[in-house]
């Protein structure tokens, strides 16, 4: 069962922490000796592949703190250790580590960064 979002702009969408959302590349229809196969088959493999659309910010490093002073302002000094993943890379990953949403009548998987088994970087894959 897949959740499905109500907004229409892909950019209201903000993956957290060492996410990734991954728009599902559609499945062959046909085995290479050109078997027809069923809609459910290839959903039902572990293995998955998949465009990266958004990427979280990463792992969070800790902020260092030489000292804390009761008369000193917090500081919120954020920093993350980036992921690998860059948006428009294909990806292929464990299909039951992600979590399946419906957004504008289109499916995405999100996926943490450690479901991700490989990704296939190329300057002209979507030409």
């Amino acid at each position: 069962m897949a959740l499905s979002l109500e907004t229409k702009n892909l950019d209201k969408l903000i993956v957290v922490g060492d996410r990734v959302l991954i728009k599902p590349k559609n499945p062959d229809e046909r085995t290479k000796a050109g078997l027809l196969l069923p809609p459910g088959v290839q959903e039902k493999q572990k293995v998955q592949c998949g465009f990266v659309v958004k990427v979280g910010p990463g792992y969070p490093i800790p902020a260092p703190t030489d000292y804390e002073e009761p008369w000193q302002k917090s500081r919120d000094n954020s920093r993350y250790f980036p992921l690998q993943a860059n948006v428009g890379d294909m990806a292929v990953y464990l299909q039951d580590n992600g979590t399946e949403i419906e957004f504008s009548n289109e499916k995405y998987i999100v996926v943490p960064f450690q479901a991700i088994l490989l990704l296939v970087r190329d300057e002209g894959l979507f030409e």
